[in-house]
């Protein structure tokens, strides 16, 4: 599985991590020394593992896709994002994890006998993991009963998601959240 993701990733190297309170920071991995460089491919993998695991299944019948075929779907995307934007696509990737991982969020308290709802901070782990969810809800919802491709609507929602366009499904996603946790204050 490592294998085939990181022949995915052979093509794109450079890209930047903006937010630093993001799982995916490497900021304090050393790209010259010769053992970070295996920790950054690490990294690297093991985030787009994450998507492609988010990835795996389906909202209508629950079957799971085999990786092959995520691998597949998800090279299809990236080369449909560097053609259209002409940018590195997992840079675009990341932006889009970036721009739709939310910040707060909200938990139940019970005090009393009565249950309040209370804002909470999100840790980086679960920024990224609602974040890779609301970008393939939204890809497969925009590709149900619609004669595009699933490649084709992923790359779609990370370019929308990159340039936090509202017509992004895990944009709106994630601004609902945090929306909820501001009135929850």
């Amino acid at each position: 599985a490592v294998y085939q993701i990181n022949s995915i990733l052979d093509n794109y190297d450079d890209f930047k991590v903006l937010n630093s309170g993001m799982a995916l920071d490497m900021a304090s991995i050393d790209a010259t020394n010769p053992h970070d460089k295996d920790a950054i491919e690490y990294v690297k993998a093991a985030q787009i593992a994450n998507f492609l695991e988010h990835f795996s299944k389906s909202e209508s019948d629950g079957e799971l896709l085999a990786l092959a075929q995520r691998s597949s779907i998800f090279k299809d995307a990236l080369e449909i994002i560097n053609r259209r934007t002409k940018k590195n696509p997992v840079q675009v990737l990341v932006k889009a994890v970036e721009n739709t991982a939310p910040r707060e969020e909200t938990t139940r308290i019970k005090y009393g006998g009565i249950g309040y709802q209370v804002a909470v901070d999100i840790s980086p782990q679960r920024r990224v993991d609602l974040s890779l969810g609301f970008l393939t809800r939204g890809t497969l919802q925009s590709s149900f009963k619609n004669r595009k491709s699933v490649a084709e609507c992923l790359a779609d929602e990370l370019i929308l998601a990159s340039e936090e366009d509202s017509r992004s499904f895990a944009l709106r996603k994630a601004e609902e959240k945090e929306r909820v946790a501001k009135a929850a204050h």
